[in-house]
């Protein structure tokens, strides 16, 4: 039996709608890093901390007034949705937003932290 080899080389479009995700993603990190950085000094945390990977997590939980050791839960599959919620509502309300604003933040968080970060809101613990 013959079988036939695929000898196709990749077409340019799909390298360039990979090359195309592979920017934007790196965009939206460093969006999401650039908000994350300006919230956590509103709040009275070191930016710096927002590019170190699950530090950030940690901090962002810190920030909200959820018990640290909440991040554990993240690691539950579908308490992780209800966890995530409460840590973004607490926070929200920690910069005087309502709970439209937490949705915002677990749906659109870029854009959302990005609006925390540069926006008029100030860092209130309410805890």
């Amino acid at each position: 039996m013959i079988f036939a080899q695929a000898t196709e080389v990749p077409s340019p479009f799909a390298f360039l709608v990979s090359g195309g995700s592979l920017v934007f993603m790196l965009a939206v990190f460093v969006l999401t890093v650039i908000g994350w950085w300006r919230m956590f000094e509103k709040a009275g945390q070191s930016g710096f901390l927002a590019i170190i990977p699950f530090v950030n997590v940690v901090v962002y939980f810190i920030i909200s007034g959820k018990p640290v050791w909440w991040v554990l839960l993240l690691l539950i599959p579908l308490v992780n949705i209800v966890v995530l919620f409460l840590v973004h509502l607490s926070v929200a309300r920690n910069f005087g937003r309502d709970q439209l604003f937490a949705l915002g933040l677990l749906f659109l968080t870029p854009i959302f932290v990005l609006i925390l970060g540069f926006g008029d809101s100030t860092y209130q613990n309410r805890a």
